[in-house]
């Protein structure tokens, strides 16, 4: 069946996918391969804001206590901070600043996390840590001006519900460290921006608590933050995880429960961010690298926006370390980029989004279609797959569309927009494709043919980024009364974008291709 596509927009397509992406911890900002895989995202997607661990850890070497003539002093270093901050703004990226962990001078304890060692304990002094803060954010000020700062939103803590992360998860030692590091930001400026509580999957008992402490504190909050995962259980082998994986509207559900959640509160209008999502919580779970990854994620990228200020895929890069250094290019590792910036296909789902038009004339199970004021109609498609429960992707999936061609009509006249979908518009369209599957597109897929070398040569390298490009196509299709039908086949696990573009034909009359050697045979 086909389906047939309205002549006017919905409403405007939304772009908060696309407000901020995640990082492994902020110092690798400091290498060469992270900045180019950063500049190669920027390029293609365009992110505005970027959110790591690590800011207080050690590796970025801020807190540096010292002693004088029998005081306690502190230095507060930015070196490294800088140079972060400064390679960041130079890509046409912002902070998104996570507070943590804690210093190993100013912690409580010694419990950690992660190979590189995040100290997950309370602050010995909360005074200490307040005037870390404030210390920090005040730098920034000075250095990148007030307007700019407060357009960087500043999180307190990581997943402080998870023992992982926060000593013993203890909520009430959250709240305390909520409201000091709160305050504290509101001491530099009363418009940067401040929220939390940044938790994790499964943790929707901490709302009540967590709103109504901040209430009955009469602390800041601007906005609040949580994560969202769809995997189950980690299930370990050597150098790698593997997981159970639920259908993708799970992760749209939980998008969606912090505002249910604020319904009813004094909080109910505030932003949600959703500063972590992806398939699986795990950096080494090989999902990540497949193009099931993106069929699964294209529905999540293509209705998330009406749930959520912003939702942030954790991360742009395999660059992350949190296990470890990775012991092969492909390790299931996170990123939308493999080290040595090689395409993964969820890498180009992302890149599909940021090519899409303004005006919104459809959403389906397995499509969303645009248009432009200009009348060019951009279509995401992607074949519906399923998780560990349920059916096994078929090898191919049929998409019928009937689509308008011409600006929207409810527009025309107004000013907004040009053209029509009258037949005095254009006789044929353009069309443009561009597809990842199993097959195509896909160099998790090549490197397996490879025989998987975990340190390929400069010429294997180049290979993989050759045969990550998406398989691209083009045809002329006919405009029928202001419409144009398009059919579109995808493999499994595929995921396509389509670009239609009026054509205004400049064909000399005295031209004739047929009298070009071979031409003859060529249908066109």
């Amino acid at each position: 069946m086909r389906t047939i596509l309205p002549d006017t927009s919905t409403g405007l397509l939304g772009d908060s996918w696309r407000t901020c992406v995640g990082t492994g911890r902020m110092e690798l900002a400091l290498r060469r391969d992270y900045q180019d895989s950063l500049a190669l995202v920027q390029r293609e997607i365009g992110f505005r804001h970027i959110r790591g661990h690590g800011l207080f850890s050690d590796g970025m070497g801020i807190y540096k206590p010292y002693e004088v003539d029998g005081r306690q002093e502190v230095l507060y270093s930015f070196t490294y901070l800088d140079q972060v901050v400064d390679a960041y703004l130079e890509l046409g990226i912002e902070p998104f600043l996570e507070l943590g962990f804690m210093p190993e001078a100013l912690a409580s304890g010694d419990a950690t996390v992660f190979w590189w060692k995040g100290n997950i304990t309370p602050p010995s002094s909360y005074d200490a840590w307040a005037d870390l803060v404030r210390a920090t954010l005040t730098h920034l000020v000075e250095r990148y001006g007030l307007e700019r700062v407060r357009g960087w939103p500043v999180e307190v803590w990581n997943e402080p519900n998870l023992v992982n992360f926060w000593l013993d998860a203890d909520q009430q030692e959250y709240f305390r460290l909520y409201e000091v590091t709160a305050r504290a930001v509101k001491d530099v400026d009363p418009q940067i921006q401040v929220g939390g509580p940044a938790i994790s999957p499964g943790a929707d008992a901490w709302w009540e608590p967590f709103l109504a402490f901040v209430e009955a504190h009469d602390a800041p909050l601007d906005f609040v933050s949580s994560h969202a995962y769809a995997t189950g259980p980690a299930q370990h082998v050597p150098f790698g995880t593997y997981q159970t994986l639920r259908e993708s509207d799970h992760l749209l559900e939980q998008l969606a429960a912090p505002r249910e959640h604020l319904a009813g509160t004094r909080y109910a209008g505030v932003p949600v961010h959703i500063t972590e999502y992806s398939s699986s919580y795990r950096p080494d779970n090989p999902v990540h690298d497949t193009a099931f990854n993106a069929a699964y994620l294209a529905p999540v990228l293509a209705a998330g926006g009406d749930l959520v200020d912003s939702f942030s895929y954790w991360t742009f890069s395999d660059m992350f370390e949190e296990e470890g250094v990775p012991a092969a290019i492909f390790h299931g590792g996170f990123g939308l980029l493999t080290h040595r910036q090689i395409k993964k296909p969820t890498f180009h789902l992302f890149a599909f989004m940021a090519r899409m038009g303004q005006h919104v004339l459809a959403r389906g199970e397995d499509h969303l279609v645009c248009r432009d004021d200009d009348g060019r109609v951009t279509v995401l498609a992607w074949q519906p797959v399923h998780g560990t429960d349920g059916p096994a992707a078929p090898a191919r999936h049929e998409i019928r569309l009937s689509l308008p061609v011409g600006a929207d009509s409810a527009r025309t006249g107004s000013g907004s927009g040009s053209g029509s979908t009258s037949t005095s518009g254009p006789a044929t369209v353009l069309v443009e494709t561009a597809s990842v599957d199993e097959t195509e597109g896909n160099a998790f897929a090549a490197w397996q043919h490879m025989g998987r070398p975990r340190s390929p040569s400069e010429r294997q390298v180049a290979t993989l980024r050759a045969l990550a490009e998406p398989v691209r196509r083009h045809a002329s299709l006919p405009v029928v009364d202001g419409r144009v039908e398009l059919d579109l086949d995808l493999r499994r696990h595929g995921v396509t974008f389509v670009e239609i573009t009026p054509v205004v034909d400049e064909t000399p009359s005295w031209l004739d291709d047929r009298r070009i050697v071979g031409q003859d045979e060529v249908v066109r």
